[in-house]
């Protein structure tokens, strides 16, 4: 796990080295291990190193095979290396690292661009042809580790973080209006390529680009899950099948020279990982739960939960409670650590737990993932039995954070589209052949979009702002399209992701599985009040916030005087939406 930067000219002088070095200060988090950087005439590599695979120096990076005229920076792990590198040694290829990161590389001369369909895990790289002077890009099939996009006017440069982008320079950092629709309407989520700023942009997941030395370039998506149905299984045997993909998932992601823990929210799916785990024989497990002070009558902990799985399965448990005086501080540093705006208050809970986390291992396996490919949230219920043909309506209203009509009495004139822009993303996705039911065509946008632009980046940019590599079993490829072939009946079962409940049944305790559904409590942003209002207060009345003029001014004073009675359709914060993105864009300088 580290941060990569990078630019490619086209005009054939001499990458600026100087731009690597304006970006890789802002990736130091995510690498905080090691730095390198790697020149050859109009192409510039730079690399913050997480040392977890093969922790010589041989598996430095940016890392390149003189003999094959290759270079490579790498985002994130192959989990199926060693038995590629097997493969590969077959083939006659030596090898002078240990690393995963050398095994993409030969798999690139051996395979091409395809290698990609070849590789069990997460990842963003960039490998460049040292003959020809192509460059490829290529994004994981789930979209789980990041890669940012900025054109300028004589070439490109990509980076692990948009801020990484905006350090380098020759950013066009106004707002992009159609991902500001999206922001308001579509659960805060802009869907890729786009970001909030108009001069970055984003590598969409399962793609590969490649990159000529004149600048031209081919996108290829390379994986999607089918969600077409399988007449070869009954129902009874769905569980089975489940229980037996995400063993093999949770196996293959304790590939690593250093321990790996897990993020144990007391939730199904991560007591589900610790219970696998433990069935495989790992032993002496730490796990880590965090809680905060309630407020506003919401608990803010599930210890209750944790400590039954942390107990059963003799883990090494750590409780970590966060109090006022760490809450209010970790906002700002929340907001600065975001590569785009990310309203969900599970990102102050996260930021927190991983740098109590990181203080005790390197790598975590998180639970993220379930509730999109296994159908546990509450909008996919009311679409059970919708026609197909009114499928788009039905999620526009269960899922849109305000009917697009509402944007013109809350932004301001010059900020507002008159097309619904976020219905019409919706409506060409589930457009497109496949996903027979509506339950079907909104598991796969969620999966494809929701998924990778809330709780994977989420996760992401938490994690890494503390030097912690998370890993997600629930998005295992493999996993997913088993997921995305079962039967939504089973899905939505039992209150959601019943399938999942049958497989982990005489696994996880009872008390668990059957529990209500949880999501990570942070009553400090769900009831915004004293410091934590005055902070929000503060960024919407700042001269920045005013000047920029996104919200209309009766809209912004009405939720302050009234902060936590507005809600979205899925029950957020009004003002915290609106807070946040405006602290965010300040943080950055927008």
């Amino acid at each position: 796990m580290c941060g990569i930067a990078g630019e490619i000219r086209y005009d054939g002088n001499a990458a600026d080295e100087g731009a690597i070095r304006r970006m890789l200060p802002c990736l130091e988090s995510r690498g905080p291990d090691g730095e390198g950087l790697f020149r050859r005439g109009p192409v510039a590599f730079g690399h913050r190193r997480l040392k977890i695979i093969d922790l010589s120096e041989a598996g430095g990076q940016p890392m390149t095979d003189d003999e094959l005229g290759l270079t490579l920076v790498f985002n994130g792990c192959i989990y199926n290396y060693q038995q590629l590198r097997t493969e590969l040694q077959g083939y006659g290829y030596r090898f002078f690292s240990t690393s995963d990161t050398e095994v993409i590389i030969k798999a690139y001369h051996r395979w091409g661009a395809s290698c990609v369909r070849r590789f069990l895990g997460m990842f963003a790289f960039a490998i460049l042809n040292h003959e020809t002077g192509e460059v490829m890009l290529a994004r994981d099939r789930l979209g789980i580790k990041p890669m940012y996009l900025a054109s300028f006017d004589k070439g490109l440069r990509f980076a692990s973080t948009l801020p990484a982008l905006l350090a380098a320079g020759d950013v066009d950092k106004s707002i992009d209006r159609v991902a500001l629709q999206h922001y308001m309407t579509f659960h805060s989520v802009v869907p890729a390529p786009r970001t909030i700023i108009s001069g970055v942009r984003k590598l969409p997941p399962a793609t590969v680009r490649v990159i000529s030395r004149d600048g031209s370039w081919t996108d290829e998506v390379y994986w999607e899950a089918s969600h077409t149905r399988r007449t070869d299984v009954a129902d009874d045997e769905w569980p089975a099948l489940i229980h037996e993909k995400l063993a093999l998932a949770v196996e293959r992601r304790m590939v690593a020279d250093v321990p790996v823990g897990v993020l144990l929210s007391g939730g199904i799916d991560s007591s589900y990982i610790v219970a696998l785990l433990a069935e495989q024989g790992q032993r002496g497990l730490t796990t880590f739960s965090i809680g905060f002070e309630a407020a506003g009558g919401e608990s803010g902990d599930e210890f209750a939960y944790s400590d039954i799985v942390a107990k059963q399965f003799d883990t090494v448990h750590h409780q970590i409670r966060i109090g006022r005086d760490r809450f209010l501080p970790a906002v700002d540093r929340t907001v600065a650590a975001m590569s785009e705006p990310m309203v969900s208050h599970d990102c102050i809970a996260f930021n927190l737990l991983s740098e109590d986390v990181s203080k005790s291992v390197k790598v975590v396996q998180s639970g993220q993932g379930a509730d999109e490919i296994l159908a546990g949230y509450s909008w996919y219920p009311p679409l059970a039995h919708v026609r197909r043909d009114e499928a788009v309506d039905a999620y526009a209203e269960e899922f849109f954070d305000r009917p697009h009509a509402d944007l013109a009495q809350q932004l301001n004139p010059e900020w507002l589209l008159d097309d619904d822009v976020s219905r019409e993303f919706v409506a060409a996705s589930f457009g497109r052949h496949g996903a027979v039911t509506a339950v079907d065509a909104a598991l796969r946008l969620d999966s494809q979009v929701m998924l990778v632009d809330d709780p994977v980046k989420r996760v992401d940019n938490m994690t890494m702002a503390w030097g912690l590599e998370a890993r997600v079993p629930f998005l295992d490829h493999e996993l997913v399209e088993l997921a995305a072939a079962c039967p939504p009946e089973l899905k939505l079962a039992h209150g959601g992701k019943g399938v999942l409940k049958q497989a982990a049944r005489g696994v996880v305790p009872d008390e668990v599985i059957d529990r209500t559904k949880g999501y990570f409590p942070v009553p400090g942003i769900r009831h915004l009040e004293g410091p934590m209002y005055d902070k929000v207060r503060d960024a919407l009345l700042a001269p920045a916030a005013r000047e920029r003029g996104l919200f209309r001014p009766e809209y912004v004073e009405r939720l302050l005087a009234d902060p936590n009675t507005p809600r979205t359709t899925l029950g957020a914060n009004q003002l915290w939406q609106l807070a946040l993105l405006e602290m965010w864009l300040q943080d950055k300088g927008i």
